[in-house]
């Protein structure tokens, strides 16, 4: 994707106009590129929590203790996000964007390095962040 690409694609996300079929893991990682990139950590946190959630009911998923928003899974790949871009450096988004998904955090299962199963995807991780229980989260 293009620098604009990803601009338009984010505005898309931003007004809640991203069909369903598009809100991938793919997508997910390019909104936490953006937001990372573009603010402080806590602010691109806040901002990923209320637009992914926004864009769930856009779409009709709900967020709820078995489905939509997952506290855990964002944290832990903000995170990951936040920490490859500080090796990255000062790079165009297209570039973060890429660096991103061709590491470790391109992969689904990228979050199962952490975390057990049972944790993971326990009702206590979705709503609110749980520190894993295999190996230590990425660090800020």
């Amino acid at each position: 994707m293009t620098a604009d690409e990803i601009a338009a694609f984010i505005a898309r996300f931003e007004a809640c106009e991203l069909p369903r079929a598009e809100w991938t893991h793919h997508a997910h990682l390019l909104a936490a590129v953006w937001y990372v990139s573009r603010h402080p950590y806590a602010e691109a946190l806040a901002t990923v929590r209320r637009r992914i959630r926004a864009h769930n009911e856009a779409v009709g998923t709900p967020n709820s203790d078995t489905e939509g928003y997952h506290e855990t899974l964002t944290r832990l790949y903000m995170r990951g996000v936040a920490a490859e871009l500080a090796r990255q450096g000062d790079a165009p988004v297209d570039r973060l964007r890429h660096a991103v998904v061709n590491s470790p955090m391109g992969d689904r299962a990228w979050p199962l390095r952490f975390y057990s199963r049972e944790v993971l995807f326990s009702v206590g991780a979705r709503r609110d962040w749980v520190e894993p229980d295999l190996a230590p989260p990425p660090t800020l």
